[in-house]
């Protein structure tokens, strides 16, 4: 049974080390387009040498930066292909702004197992310390895993975040370059769904798709710039669920709205009627 809910649910796992560099961060950086106006000092500074900017979402992907091969899905009770499963929501918190370098003590529990029927959804939260003990971060991530559901589990809530019932405060589109997931794919996440035809084909892509993450971190840049005066150190945490697939190469629409102390935004592909790849996104300001 791939997945085993009286195994998986508590379960804790993979505790692991791990360090990062201000080089680390810049490739981060432009592997979400930052610098593409290489004069501009607001996309400079997420590219300076020793002292980069720091989004939040690098904490999603700092401690398997510098992995070169594909993930496997094989937690306490969970065994799933990978070909089966999809990202569905992440969501970071930090208590601070987060070092351009620095070690830190990662280790991950599942903390919700869900029954969908047909499918079924994992929940992982990922805390992260300084060697000291300090608190650095908090990860939490859902998948989705197609065909792994009826095991009787609990369906679990259907909440989100729902935008305001007016015109957005602000628009932004974000161009993606098509060869935007070969370049995030360096920041650690070799699945091959993102880089290989024949298996994007398999798991019923016409072609490679981008990293959900990718999109992820490029709309929170898109929120601080736009609605922080790019200072990355005013975001308290930040979160969306993925709601549908992004092509290399196209453009996406950021609509933002400013409500109550947190940002809350929509990312549609205005060349596919407006599809929807990030919903309930929400920024927090600190």
């Amino acid at each position: 049974m791939p997945i085993n809910p009286d195994v998986a649910l508590g379960a804790e796992f993979g505790a692991v080390e791990f360090s990062w560099t201000a080089t680390d961060v810049q490739l981060y950086n432009l592997a979400l387009g930052a610098g593409a106006d290489p004069v501009s000092p607001r996309e400079l500074s997420y590219v300076i040498d020793h002292k980069p900017q720091v989004l939040p979402t690098f904490g999603c992907v700092a401690a398997s930066f510098h992995q070169i091969e594909p993930p496997s899905v094989s937690w306490p009770g969970v065994e799933i292909d990978l070909a089966k499963i999809l990202h569905a929501s992440e969501q970071i918190s930090v208590p601070a702004p987060l070092p351009p370098s620095g070690s830190a003590h990662a280790s991950s529990r599942i903390v919700e197992v869900w029954d969908k029927g047909k499918a079924a959804v994992v929940v992982l939260e990922t805390s992260v310390t300084a060697p000291d003990g300090t608190p650095l971060w908090t990860q939490r991530r859902s998948i989705f895993a197609r065909g792994e559901g009826g095991f009787g589990g609990e369906r679990g809530p259907s909440t989100s975040v729902e935008a305001p019932e007016r015109d957005p405060d602000v628009e932004v589109q974000l161009p993606t370059l098509p060869q935007q997931a070969l370049l995030y794919r360096l920041c650690g996440d070799r699945n091959p769904l993102h880089s290989d035809p024949e298996f994007a084909a398999a798991a019923g892509f016409p072609r490679p798709i981008l990293h959900g993450l990718c999109t992820f971190g490029i709309t929170c840049k898109a929120i601080v710039d736009a609605c922080l005066d790019s200072d990355v150190s005013r975001v308290a945490s930040y979160g969306a669920r993925f709601a549908g697939v992004v092509f290399p190469g196209e453009t996406l629409l950021a609509r933002m709205w400013r409500d109550d102390g947190r940002i809350v935004a929509s990312v549609t592909v205005p060349t596919r009627d407006n599809a929807v790849v990030l919903s309930g996104v929400e920024l927090v300001a600190a």
